[in-house]
């Protein structure tokens, strides 16, 4: 057995229902070919059958089907999740119990009872925190055994806001394991920062105060954001754990760039990894000595930017939270930065460092939504399996991983694609997560994102977990108050 810890299988899960954003434009009266170019195709939504529990489940069981996992050699199971209806279960522990009803039926062994089953919530990174807290695990007392991790969120906004056409749902499962099949991760090189923000995106609890119950029972879990201060925290946290990695690394940023196979981020939509990487490799050039600024200095003189001013904005500090707490919002940390790159766009290198980086997965995305820790996840899947599809030739190639998480924190994780990765890549059946969605109109739309029933809305053909209904007895001697009881079907149909 080598050293080697990493992926080696990813299985997705959405819900059903789908609203075609070209449509949402037609209600809203927002522009079609602005959201599309900013945000992608369609989101999901999830009904009264489905939370974070029942879809992490059922990735989870697709799983252990598709790569034929003995459920005895896991020894961690992991949840990233910002969407959980608990505030004391790990909701890891509720995802083993659900899929172990399961396994007894398909006549396969339970997970064992040794499993070490946390639940991670840092916004949209839990899920990568889960994965390196796994990789940890194989690498130290987990050594022989297996893991899984699984992402699982809900993004919904209120309708009318800015971010009602980044909502989705859904959840990736991942087997992590030695000698992968897909990645192998070098946790040493792993880099992480983080930064108290503030007010870029939270989910306080007082938000809950004198939220009328619904009749799917469901707490409607709209953040509290602030959309460009929120992308201004993304764009400057990615820059800072690129910067950790490379310190660790010590290697030619630029150079690293330009040569690493493909890059997968945090997508809350498709724009928002473009804008942090292009500025990324523009500060890699200022930091990159002569050749770097020289590089750097044609884009600027193209811009009309002062080169001085440029390199100097690069070593500063944009003081986002201070400056958010005295009422000015950042829109932009590094405004000449911000010219400089509408330049570099026009360049043929932009189209090698960004535009060919992004490539892989990003149809899949366009259609998925903002799956909040599940993104980043969702398009790496997405990417290894048209990669393997087309015949991308990724073998032995390192690949990079930028996770992120508003609040805010940022993971930069390197990966090699291991030979031999387009079978287990194959198994993630992304087509299949995708298939048969009920398109939504107007009306039911609006009527499950209330938590009403939706008008003339069928009951859509599944298999899988739902939740069968939540208690209500607040009696001594029995409570279930809130509690949600869930039940598997093999029809589809529910009595």
């Amino acid at each position: 057995m080598s050293n080697k810890v990493g992926i080696s299988g990813f299985s997705l899960f959405l819900p059903p229902y789908r609203v075609q954003l070209q449509r949402w434009c037609d209600w809203t009266g927002n522009s079609w070919p602005k959201t599309r170019a900013v945000v992608g195709n369609s989101f999901r939504v999830v009904g009264a059958d489905h939370n974070v529990y029942t879809m992490a489940a059922n990735a989870v069981l697709r799983l252990i089907r598709d790569h034929e996992i003995d459920p005895r050699t896991v020894g961690f199971i992991g949840l990233g999740t910002e969407s959980g209806t608990d505030n004391a279960t790990s909701g890891a522990i509720i995802v083993r119990g659900l899929v172990d009803q399961v396994l007894e039926k398909w006549g396969i062994p339970a997970i064992s009872r040794e499993v070490e089953a946390p639940e991670v919530k840092q916004a949209c990174l839990g899920g990568m925190f889960a994965v390196k807290g796994a990789l940890r695990y194989l690498q130290t007392d987990g050594v022989g055994r297996r893991a899984i991790v699984v992402t699982s969120d809900i993004a919904e906004y209120a309708r009318g806001s800015t971010g009602e056409p980044t909502q989705g749902a859904g959840a990736v499962a991942m087997l992590l394991e030695a000698d992968p099949k897909l990645l192998a991760i070098d946790v040493r090189r792993a880099a992480s920062t983080t930064l108290y923000r503030a007010l870029d995106f939270r989910k306080p609890f007082l938000r809950y105060l004198g939220q009328a119950r619904s009749e799917d029972q469901r707490v409607r879990d709209v953040p509290v954001f602030n959309g460009k201060y929120s992308t201004a925290c993304y764009v400057d946290e990615t820059v800072a754990s690129l910067d950790a990695f490379f310190r660790k690394s010590k290697v030619g940023r630029a150079g690293y760039l330009r040569d690493v196979a493909a890059v997968f981020m945090h997508r809350p939509y498709s724009r928002m990894p473009v804008t942090a990487w292009t500025t990324a490799y523009l500060f890699a050039l200022a930091q990159d000595g002569e050749g770097g600024r020289s590089e750097l200095s044609r884009y600027a003189a193209a811009a009309g930017v002062d080169l001085d001013a440029l390199m100097a904005e690069t070593k500063s500090d944009p003081q986002l939270l201070q400056r958010a707490l005295q009422g000015d919002l950042v829109d932009d940390p590094y405004p000449l930065m911000t010219e400089v790159a509408k330049a570099f766009r026009d360049t043929p290198t932009y189209a090698d460092v960004v535009e060919k980086k992004f490539t892989l997965g990003t149809s899949a995305m366009m259609e998925m939504g903002n799956l909040y820790s599940a993104a980043l996840p969702g398009w790496l899947a997405s990417g290894l399996e048209e990669g393997a599809r087309i015949g991308t030739d990724l073998a032995g190639k390192e690949i990079l991983l930028i996770g992120y998480g508003s609040g805010d924190a940022s993971e930069t994780m390197p990966a090699e694609v291991v030979p031999g990765w387009e079978k287990a890549a194959a198994k993630s059946k992304v087509a299949d997560a995708l298939a048969s969605p009920i398109d939504l109109d107007k009306d039911q739309y609006e009527a499950l994102h209330e938590g009403r029933k939706a008008p003339g809305l069928g009951v859509p053909a599944f298999s899988g977990f739902v939740v069968d209904h939540i208690g209500t007895s607040t009696a001594s001697a029995y409570q279930d108050a809130g509690i949600e009881f869930y039940r598997h079907v093999e029809t589809g149909v529910r009595a």
